[in-house]
């Protein structure tokens, strides 16, 4: 840590020595209730995340729970030294490979067995989400929303931690309840740990930097690098358990080509065509108008992956490059935004993907802060008071910083990068990289 932000930290501390309160209500409103980006709730349905071909309801009554229900009744809350000690446990990564053949043997043994793995190896995870945001750096561990998102956790790491191993397909159902509960409990994360960043950095200008409009927390890399340990922590957890609730599902509603959130034929011409229709909705919406998405190459190839996970990054590019084009172009003919798919020729491992747009690029000056929490190129409504409007699967089109970092962390989490070219002044080039034989473990820390 750099001696300004140690500094920094340490006034930070002494002007959050009363605590302030805020309403942590999260008001579900947004475009989804418009009738558009329909295809982004289809890829983030709550229980299996199989919404790639999937309309059932979100919440199936044999899983329906409230966070009451699994609240521990018969045992005090874990101490945090019992937490801190599972986090020090080592986890057991996977492949994507191991998940999806695990799935494709779909049996009652089958949940059995994934609820006695997930007994064991989420409190390790848990626990480690718990002590990670215990030790946010610069002061963004004492923010009230972020103190929010850990309380979850500790309460999740109680429900895991006091649930009964499963021996019988009733209890079986009954620990899904649970996992259920977790994932719903979760959904807010994201926007919360953001609401929360949002919090220090109007406490750190209002306390620290004097109003200093030059104030800039994109330059604090402590924090970007704490929030990429969280949040590809955060990606794997809700893997793990949307699988299991998926294969719960699927084992009384067989979903062909599935193996719970894993299609053994993701075409990434599907999946774009899909965003590229959400995106489009979200930039008429915002601009009254978006530009034409053309796509060419490979686009025949299909590949085992999760959906969602692809669906994610392109919405995220493509509303990034609509953004662009749309704002720089007013008044005239918007140029195209241009994807084009590749097989990696004679490297069968990697599918490389390149997203392009001719909407003047990110200024050099700039471009070391793209992938940091805390920048975005968007016009930012500076009280972000609309925040508050969106979830993991209430996404605004622009304005909070989080599109690009956390798409390179779904494509890192099983083995891809993505990659980013700008030429100021005329456009933005974005390579993704996707690991196509699921043997690579994922990237967990």
């Amino acid at each position: 840590m750099n001696s300004l932000t140690t500094t920094t930290t340490k006034r930070l501390l002494q002007c959050l020595s009363s605590h302030h309160s805020i309403n942590h209500h999260v008001v579900h409103s947004s475009v989804m209730d418009r009738g558009i980006c329909t295809n982004y709730v289809k890829y983030n349905m709550t229980t299996t995340g199989t919404g790639h071909h999937s309309h059932h309801d979100s919440n199936p009554s044999s899983l329906h729970t409230t966070h009451q229900e699994h609240t521990n009744a018969t045992g005090s809350p874990v101490d945090l030294s019992t937490v801190y000690d599972f986090a020090r446990q080592p986890s057991a990564p996977i492949t994507l490979n191991m998940v999806m053949n695990f799935g494709l043997k779909l049996n009652k043994q089958t949940l059995l067995n994934s609820s006695h793995w997930l007994k064991e190896e989420l409190p390790k995870r848990l626990g480690r989400q718990v002590r990670q945001l215990d030790n946010l750096p610069n002061g963004l561990n004492l923010m009230p929303s972020v103190r929010l998102v850990r309380d979850w956790y500790m309460a999740s790491f109680n429900d895991i931690y006091y649930a009964k191993k499963p021996k019988t397909m009733e209890e079986e159902l009954h620990f899904t309840k649970i996992l259920q509960g977790i994932f719903t409990r979760h959904h807010p994360t994201m926007i919360s740990v953001a609401k929360g960043v949002n919090e220090l950095k109007m406490k750190l200008r209002e306390s620290i930097y004097q109003n200093d409009a030059n104030f800039d927390l994109a330059e604090f890399s402590e924090l970007h690098t704490a929030l990429d340990s969280f949040y590809i922590n955060r990606i794997g957890m809700r893997m793990l358990i949307g699988q299991h609730l998926a294969l719960h599902e699927q084992l009384t509603k067989p979903m062909n080509g599935y193996a719970g959130l894993i299609c053994m034929n993701t075409n990434p011409l599907h999946v774009a065509k899909d965003a590229i229709e959400d995106a489009a909705d979200l930039c008429r919406m915002s601009y009254g108008d978006a530009p034409e998405v053309v796509i060419i190459g490979r686009t025949d190839l299909e590949f085992p992956y999760v959906p969602s996970h692809l669906y994610y990054i392109f919405f995220e590019l493509l509303k990034n490059s609509m953004r662009a084009v749309v704002e720089n172009h007013q008044g005239k003919s918007l140029p195209k935004v241009n994807i084009i798919i590749a097989d990696g020729g004679s490297d069968k491992e990697n599918i490389s993907i390149k997203i392009s747009d001719e909407g003047k690029g990110i200024p050099r000056k700039d471009m070391h802060k793209i992938w940091s929490y805390l920048y975005t190129t968007a016009k930012v409504n500076q009280d972000m008071t609309k925040i508050e409007e969106f979830t993991d699967s209430h996404a605004p089109l622009a304005g909070f910083g989080y599109g690009l970092p956390l798409s390179r962390l779904y494509a890192k989490y099983w083995g891809g990068d993505l990659n980013v070219m700008s030429m100021q002044g005329f456009g933005t080039d974005c390579y993704l990289y996707l690991h196509c034989l699921g043997d690579k473990e994922e990237v967990i820390h």
